[in-house]
């Protein structure tokens, strides 16, 4: 069989291909890569953390996701969230497969591995005890040989030696709204101990804010902050710029207004 075109047409055509394939290729790619947006993975656990987290399939809330949402839109970034568990949370972090997690620095393992933003919020462990109780607390000494419901796999670092040393009795569960009930209708436990605006909520949306007072003084004040990578502190410098913003215009304290 003949070709249709001479030799000659034939290698003349095929070096024009070449020739554009390789100048058309670069600025398609170019204009690829221009048009992606940065993408900023965020996780917000399996269970969320409310308020500070919630979880939901169609659109994740709480007061640190719509912060982060709001710094990461203006740093022109689209936040993507991820539900990695506690357990894996630290080495995914590092592996790159997310980018930041929520943590107070004082309940890492091992927080020189990491860089912290400035806090967003702060969380303050208090006591929630079922109004006609005469649980009174001013200092650990108050808790003496009396038995404390406390979320499990959490340090209570005022309250480790007593517990070490059985003057103190701790209970764990796995569910927040969980240490409320059995605090509640438990005959053997005392209190329980978490963050004031996570009660809150839980009482609030279990119905049981009338049956729960709450201890004025407070066992611990951590700072909520985001935990990214060390190779992330340009971020970490935008993202603290635009939070002192929103603390000074008054744009955080609008989005804790719809959380408590």
């Amino acid at each position: 069989m003949q070709n249709r075109y001479p030799r000659p047409v034939n290698a003349t055509l095929g070096v024009l291909l070449l020739v554009l394939t390789a100048l058309s290729s670069p600025v398609f790619a170019s204009q690829d890569t221009s048009g992606e947006q940065k993408v900023f993975r965020f996780n917000i656990s399996p269970n969320g953390y409310p308020p500070y987290l919630i979880g939901d399939q169609s659109q994740p809330s709480g007061i640190m996701w719509d912060v982060v949402s709001e710094v990461a839109q203006r740093l022109g970034y689209r936040v993507i969230a991820e539900q990695i568990p506690r357990k894996r949370v630290d080495q995914m972090l590092l592996d790159g497969y997310i980018d930041a997690t929520p943590r107070a620095r004082e309940w890492a393992d091992d927080p020189e591995k990491f860089l912290f933003t400035d806090a967003v919020v702060d969380i303050e462990e208090v006591f929630f005890v079922p109004v006609k109780s005469s649980f009174h607390y001013e200092s650990p000494d108050d808790l003496i040989s009396k038995t404390i419901v406390t979320h499990l796999g959490y340090r209570y670092p005022l309250l480790e030696p007593y517990f070490e040393e059985g003057r103190i009795r701790r209970f764990d569960v796995s569910r927040d709204k969980d240490m409320f009930t059995f605090v509640l209708h438990g005959d053997r436990f005392d209190a329980a101990v978490a963050d004031r605006l996570v009660g809150k909520w839980i009482l609030r949306n279990e119905g049981l804010r009338q049956h729960f007072d709450i201890s004025n003084e407070s066992i611990s004040n951590y700072g909520f902050r985001l935990m990214l990578r060390k190779d992330w502190q340009s971020f970490a410098g935008q993202f603290n710029e635009e939070l002192a913003k929103m603390k000074a215009n008054g744009e955080l304290d609008a989005i804790l207004a719809n959380y408590r």
